[in-house]
């Protein structure tokens, strides 16, 4: 899960309330975050050669991705338009039935 901090999203970050919300998402046993493996270099360069017109803003994006396929994780529910650009990613929008 990545989580977003954009005030349109979650007007509740301010302060010490922001550190609350973070704390209850990393105690969560379903989280896990995700890290660079020993094949982070390998996994990037061929995501960087698959997909040569990566800039910008997406990099960020780019960078979730390849640690998602490091990691097998082929599912993100996001409704950031810029992960349809990842055909290893199945893009799900969480707020469509």
């Amino acid at each position: 899960m990545r989580v977003t901090t954009h005030p349109r999203v979650l007007r509740r970050w301010e302060g010490s309330g922001s550190l609350e919300i973070i704390e209850a998402l990393l105690a969560s046993p379903g989280l896990s975050v995700l890290v660079p493996t020993e094949q982070h270099a390998n996994v990037a360069a061929e995501i960087i050669t698959e997909l040569p017109e990566l800039a910008g803003n997406v990099v960020h994006d780019a960078h979730t991705a390849i640690l998602m396929r490091e990691h097998g994780i082929r599912r993100v529910c996001t409704r950031d338009m810029d992960f349809h650009r990842f055909p290893f990613l199945e893009v799900i929008d969480p707020t469509q039935g």
